[in-house]
């Protein structure tokens, strides 16, 4: 990795991990702020294989999509904190203004039901973002932090 990219990897891990951390009231380690910076690097790194492999797959069993495609970070926060990636779909030029996409999840009913938001946004941040409407997210790979 260049420095550079190392540096810009750290931020966005600290303010996803920052953000983690106020929703789920856990502290956050060292250790979860490099996962989280080296999964966002790899993300970034590699989405369009990720995304090539994906379209494959949605080739492989019948359901792909003539909307354009690519493959963005992606933070879970809930009950706990999830780094990944997501892939959207939609129009070219609402796709290229995605950067990221956010999952919200929560329970209720005594956690009978589970509900699960995919909201592609603006910026790779947890705060002073946009959702892009026209996107979709159509498909995500976690790891968990």
């Amino acid at each position: 990795m260049k420095a550079k990219q190392i540096i810009a990897a750290s931020l966005i891990a600290f303010s996803m991990m920052s953000a983690v951390s106020d929703k789920t009231g856990e502290a956050v380690s060292v250790g979860d702020l490099i996962k989280v910076g080296g999964i966002t690097y790899l993300v970034d790194r590699y989405a369009g294989e990720i995304n090539t492999f994906i379209n494959k797959l949605t080739v492989k069993h019948g359901i792909s999509s003539e909307y354009a495609t690519k493959v963005v970070p992606l933070l879970t926060v809930g009950e706990k904190g999830y780094i990944g990636a997501a892939q959207v779909s939609g129009p070219q030029a609402l796709v290229d203004q995605t950067k990221a996409a956010l999952q919200f999840e929560d329970s209720f009913m005594g956690k009978t039901f589970r509900i699960k938001g995919l909201i592609p946004v603006d910026a790779i941040t947890t705060k002073n973002y946009k959702r892009v409407q026209g996107v979709g997210v159509s498909a995500q790979i976690d790891v968990k932090i």
